[in-house]
């Protein structure tokens, strides 16, 4: 595994990110949605948040009003000099956050938290030194679903005391200055980073597409065992170590209890979202299938499977790789009709930039191209292990759900096992 080789390409073009265009909603959509859920779940009637006072370098005045069910927090007006105006915490190298961690650098900046790196200054002998802290961002719905995430951290931990289901740890949380702050393990980067630096246009050798291919099954495995969907599987979302052979499925700000269906076409990051996320369909595990195959498409290539502008775009790639929905599937969609008449034939919808207005294209007789058609054979590429990839992408990207390949099939697959 050390000596795991990638794929180096040269003179690559500098084109703008495509991820420029990708939906923000989801994590707005998140947001609300687990509140209302788990509020309903847990019967959480309450209205503000308990901030303990032992947490922040500043004491912050909590005053009981009365009788209502729970405590509102009165701020000291120096706390918004902490803030910029959306709530992101404004930090400093060198500060220490809850007399605890050093920060040594920033590590990135998502929707509504911000991720930076840190020294612990009171690390057990078992403890590790370098951690990565997220700091969610100073506003009440941010931080109940901080407290939802920082639940399924420890869910996932919990199950996992020997560290061997390539998710990544979770040590703690604290408040500080208001921001709730989640401690986990520092890793080196993203896989969106490692193809960029790495594969950018051309992927990385098939060899160590399979070895991050079976740590990834392995993490879906353990999420379907603790009953979580996570719900935006994507490079971004996938950290490796410095030595880039192992990797660990990280932000767990979006997951879902599996069992519980809010039907919404913006869940998931949209070039990673499954068909049944669009149609408006039930959905369970077999969404986080989809998107890890979207990735593992992405690790070979170093190009996006389908970057589709708008869900519409998305269905036709869709069909354009595995043909036509099943009728049955269309008819049960809470959004089908958004991309289909009634007689179920698919309506193409492009932006007209001269007229600005949307222009409907009836599309019918769609021939499927079949992912062993976008894959190229690389010189050196072992062409029975190349051939199990194509099979392993057919049956991970089938229409159906219902139909899609399982995380214990995957397991199993001879692209995974090398039989």
């Amino acid at each position: 595994m050390d000596g795991m080789c990638f794929r180096f390409s040269r003179g690559h073009s500098q084109g703008n990110n495509p991820f420029d265009t990708v939906d923000c909603s989801l994590t707005i959509f998140s947001a609300r949605v687990f509140t209302y859920i788990f509020e309903i779940l847990q019967g959480d009637r309450s209205s503000v948040i308990l901030c303990d006072d032992i947490f922040g370098a500043s004491p912050i005045r909590v005053q009981k009003l009365g009788n209502l069910d729970g405590m509102h927090v009165r701020k000291n007006s120096l706390h918004d000099n902490w803030d910029d105006e959306h709530g992101y915490y404004k930090y400093h190298l060198g500060e220490v956050l809850d007399g605890h961690y050093r920060i040594t650098a920033g590590s990135g900046k998502g929707v509504f938290s911000t991720v930076v790196q840190a020294k612990d200054l009171k690390a057990g002998k078992n403890d590790p030194e370098e951690v990565a802290i997220k700091i969610i961002c100073n506003e009440k719905e941010r931080y109940k679903s901080g407290k939802r995430e920082v639940s399924v951290l420890e869910k996932l931990s919990s199950a996992d005391r020997e560290d061997k289901r390539h998710c990544v740890r979770f040590i703690s949380s604290f408040m500080y200055r208001d921001h709730l702050c989640l401690v986990l393990e520092s890793l080196h980067m993203n896989l969106r980073e490692v193809i960029k630096k790495f594969g950018r246009d051309i992927g990385l050798k098939l060899t160590a597409v399979r070895t991050y291919s079976k740590q990834l099954f392995i993490a879906l495995k353990h999420l379907k065992d603790c009953s979580i969907l996570h719900c935006d599987i994507k490079p971004d979302n996938i950290l490796v170590n410095g030595s880039r052979n192992l990797l660990k499925l990280c932000d767990f700000g979006s997951a879902l209890p599996a069992g519980i269906n809010v039907i919404t076409p913006v869940l998931v990051s949209r070039f990673y979202r499954a068909p049944e996320i669009i149609l408006g369909l039930p959905y369970d595990h077999s969404l986080d299938m989809w998107s890890v195959g979207c990735c593992l498409y992405e690790l070979y290539t170093g190009k996006i499977l389908f970057p589709g502008g708008t869900n519409n775009g998305m269905l036709w790639l869709h069909m354009e790789l595995k043909g036509p929905f099943p009728k049955k599937m269309l008819r049960k969609g809470a959004f089908t009709t958004q991309h289909f008449d009634q007689d179920l034939n698919f309506h193409a919808t492009d932006e007209n930039l001269m007229m600005k207005k949307a222009v409907n294209k009836l599309c019918m007789n769609v021939k499927p191209k079949g992912v062993g058609a976008k894959i190229s054979s690389f010189a050196g590429e072992d062409p029975k292990m190349l051939s199990s990839f194509k099979d392993l992408l057919e049956k991970i990207f089938v229409l159906d759900p219902q139909k899609r390949l399982t995380v214990s099939q995957a397991l199993s697959h001879p692209f995974i096992t090398g039989k």
